[in-house]
């Protein structure tokens, strides 16, 4: 027995006007909460890393690369001549010290080649403790 012969079904239909509501209001809290952070700007814009400052006795020797390849040992500027010329620069500024520390300070934009002379400078003068300055990550 059919008793619903007449009568049509009707199809059912989604609304989407409460699923954009729920959207928007999804979105303007995304924009309300986002934080913009402005960056100061600095000479020399180190890479970033964390960890734990070593503890050394002995004193090292900076040797910092900016971004346009000139470079300073222990704050002194100096005329990059090749590494055999850099190499006896970080010997003169290692003094008597048998196996100091080299600390290079390098900026962000830095060649990667100018790394790398210093890093051979640093193995021909014979020293072999080489280390890298960076910047804690902004929180």
């Amino acid at each position: 027995m059919n008793f619903q012969r007449g009568r049509t079904r009707e199809e059912p239909e989604i609304n989407l006007i409460p699923m954009i509501d729920v959207l928007l209001v999804i979105l303007i809290f995304m924009m309300v909460t986002t934080s913009y952070a402005k960056f100061s700007e600095l000479k020399i814009n180190l890479p970033q890393a964390g960890g734990e400052p070593a503890a050394s006795e002995v004193k090292p020797v900076n040797v910092s690369i900016d971004a346009s390849e000139h470079y300073a040992i222990n704050d002194g500027t100096i005329r990059y001549g090749g590494v055999a010329a850099l190499a006896a620069e970080i010997k003169k500024a290692a003094g008597t010290q048998t196996d100091p520390v080299i600390v290079i300070n390098a900026d962000a934009k830095t060649p990667h080649q100018a790394v790398i002379n210093v890093m051979e400078a640093a193995r021909e003068a014979g020293f072999g403790r080489i280390t890298f300055a960076t910047q804690n990550e902004a929180k």
